[in-house]
């Protein structure tokens, strides 16, 4: 069965077991090509499970089903999800933190010329366009900066900034903002900003509901494994958000 190209994403009745225990049950979702989507729930609700096996870390229970731009995914797996595009940001960032920036942005991608060794002037020059389109303003970073040396919120641009670069059409973003200040946090909600204004798409994990709902286009609330809501940003305000979210998990409704 083939869906309109405008859908990106969508899952069908994915549910996944660990040692007879659900993580999820039954979760159906929609992701749009250009939509920034925030997944709300508690520890457990089942929002990280999820978007596991939408990065090929899980498969999920027989009877689920994956379709990517309308096409029915078979034989899931981390690679074959970032060969469609598909690019998760965990909040550990995955960084060689030793190592410098450009050869954070192209490892495991590196360039070569023809001659066939490294092309090192071309990788630094994409590193520096790369920081110009994506906001890092300070002198003080330049492609031969040592990643050790960032902020935590430079360090999740970075890793951001990878992202776009290898033409991700989903980012994955699990907990971007854990541990940062509030300047930082500004940055990391910066670089998500810029997802949207590059036309692609996310999926955005945080505890920080003022962090998440700043940030999207849409709303999904996960309770103990479903979905037990979904909103447009502008069919809902904060306040009522909260009101709901406290309900679902005294109750378990929405």
């Amino acid at each position: 069965m083939t869906e309109s190209v405008d859908t990106l994403l969508e899952a069908r009745h994915i549910s996944k077991t660990f040692s007879d225990l659900p993580a999820l049950v039954d979760v159906t979702f929609r992701l749009g090509t250009n939509e920034i989507v925030g997944l709300l729930g508690d520890n457990g609700a089942g929002k990280s499970t999820f978007v596991k096996i939408v990065s090929g870390h899980y498969q999920p229970d027989p009877g689920g089903e994956l379709f990517w731009k309308g096409q029915k995914l078979e034989h899931w797996s981390v690679a074959q999800a970032r060969a469609l595009g598909i690019e998760a940001v965990y909040q550990e960032r995955a960084l060689s933190e030793q190592q410098s920036l450009w050869r954070n942005i192209f490892m495991g991608r590196e360039i070569s010329n023809r001659a066939g060794l490294l092309d090192i002037p071309r990788m630094k020059r994409e590193t520096q366009e790369l920081m110009r389109t994506m906001g890092f303003t300070s002198l003080a970073v330049t492609p031969d900066s040592t990643v050790a040396t960032f902020s935590g919120g430079e360090r999740q641009g970075v890793a951001i900034t990878r992202s776009l670069h290898f033409r991700a059409d989903l980012i994955i973003l699990d907990e971007p903002t854990m541990g940062l200040s509030l300047s930082e946090t500004r940055k990391v909600l910066d670089f998500v900003a810029n997802i949207k204004k590059e036309g692609r798409a996310a999926l955005f994990i945080d505890h920080n509901i003022f962090h998440v709902f700043s940030s999207v286009d849409r709303l999904v609330i996960f309770d103990r494994g479903r979905v037990a809501g979904q909103f447009k940003k502008g069919e809902i305000t904060l306040d009522d958000l909260l009101e709901r979210l406290q309900h679902v998990a005294s109750t378990g409704v929405l």
